[in-house]
């Protein structure tokens, strides 16, 4: 914990906590923050002018990284016969049906993302409990409960991002590596605000995204000036 502590000091020290920094210049910091011995995920943090306790005011979607996420992603697809082929072929790590279900129930969960078809929502929907809490379960709305299944495994496997708000008005994701290039990065993150935006709810009022910002893994967060994100 010590060098842990040293090593957060020694990064926040080029950094002013109370300034809103450029895109630009938040992820140089970030990168320059990002002393860890193995490659740092960067993280994007943004404070929304929700309540997602309000129907009207929940905010999900997905949106697909154009340097993808860095990170391999273990696709898990519910389906069955020529669906089920397809899904294997475009490269899905866990397959199945019923006995899909029953894995999971037992708490076999070797995967990061669930796709699954239609017609077998009703078998997935008896896992709610267990893959809701995660974050997994499938939904139309960000393109895991569909008939494409070998598109939806190669978005799930090129760097597309689900994100759902949490209960304070909060969304996290990852949005690449700290070895990513500056360029890469802020790429990635207007790409993310964007989706975010879109997915802007009816029920939301005032100021939609009220804070950002970005950190590593173990490095210090950096305030972004949410003007500076738009792609224009």
């Amino acid at each position: 914990m010590a060098k842990l502590g040293k090593r957060l000091r020694t990064a926040r020290e080029g950094i002013d906590r109370t300034k809103f920094y450029p895109l630009d210049e938040a992820v140089k910091l970030v990168k320059e923050g990002a002393k860890a011995k193995f490659d740092e995920t960067v993280e994007v943090a943004m404070n929304l002018g929700v309540d997602p306790r309000h129907s009207d005011q929940m905010v999900r979607g997905v949106v697909s990284l154009p340097n993808g996420s860095g990170r391999a992603q273990r696709v898990a697809v519910f389906a069955r016969g020529e669906k089920a082929d397809e899904a294997t072929a475009a490269g899905a790590d866990v397959v199945g049906a019923e006995e899909l279900v029953e894995q999971v129930q037992g708490g076999q969960i070797n995967f990061d993302r669930v796709i699954a078809t239609p017609d077998m929502m009703p078998l997935v929907g008896r896992l709610g409990k267990v893959l809701g809490p995660r974050g997994m379960m499938p939904n139309p709305k960000v393109g895991s409960v569909t008939m494409d299944v070998a598109q939806a495994v190669n978005d799930a496997k090129g760097g597309s991002v689900e994100f759902r708000v949490e209960k304070a008005g909060i969304i996290q994701a990852g949005v690449g590596k700290a070895s990513f290039s500056e360029e890469a990065l802020a790429e990635n993150i207007r790409a993310f605000a964007d989706a975010v935006n879109r997915a802007k709810p009816t029920g939301a009022k005032g100021t939609y995204l009220k804070r950002v910002s970005v950190a590593s893994t173990q490095g210090p967060g950096v305030k972004i000036d949410p003007a500076t994100l738009s792609a224009g």
